[in-house]
């Protein structure tokens, strides 16, 4: 049966600080549902209230377009182990680039990571909790190295380059103003 939070507890600090993966999903008011998978170690929880993730170089920039459009977003968390369990993040979300002024007190708060395009900030508005019975059970085996490698291979101009190809616009053809203010 679910159940509902306003905030974090420890017991669900605890919990999302042992998986080794998370789930975010966002969406524009028209277009395309983004879900994506995300790994590494860049998730913390700054607070009961609020949580975020650095954000890495990927083959598009989904979650910044739609967070601009309407804020939403849901991140989960999914046990794979003996104890089965689920919990949802759901709230407002927006997006921290490297020229915000917030940058350098959020970013202190996660490891140097090759890649990394901004920040996701989550103000969470509920919880909920499931059972997550139906869930398989998987075995962690370790982190995949290949967007670090192919980051240090491609070097800052290129990544640079690759973020402007690539990175500008969502696939429904939304701004994601990674390289941008909305302002302008």
């Amino acid at each position: 049966m679910a159940k509902f939070f306003t905030e974090l507890n420890e017991n669900l600090r605890e919990f999302i600080g042992r998986q080794h993966i998370f789930f975010h999903a966002t969406a524009p008011k028209d277009g395309r549902i983004n879900l994506s998978p995300k790994g590494l170690d860049t998730f913390r929880v700054l607070s009961d209230k609020r949580v975020a993730y650095l954000d890495l170089t990927g083959s598009e920039c989904e979650t910044a377009a739609h967070l601009a459009e309407n804020g939403r977003i849901t991140i989960m968390f999914c046990s794979f182990d003996a104890k089965p369990l689920i919990v949802r993040l759901y709230g407002q979300g927006s997006v921290i680039r490297a020229r915000d002024p917030q940058w350098q007190e959020l970013r202190s708060h996660f490891s140097d990571v090759p890649g990394e395009r901004q920040i996701v900030l989550l103000d969470i508005d509920s919880i909920m909790t499931t059972c997550g019975f139906a869930v398989p059970l998987y075995e962690f085996q370790g982190h995949r190295d290949q967007l670090n490698e192919f980051v240090i291979k491609m070097g800052a101009d290129r990544m640079d380059e690759y973020r402007r190809e690539r990175n500008q616009t969502s696939i429904d053809g939304l701004p994601t103003y990674l390289l941008e203010d909305a302002a302008k």
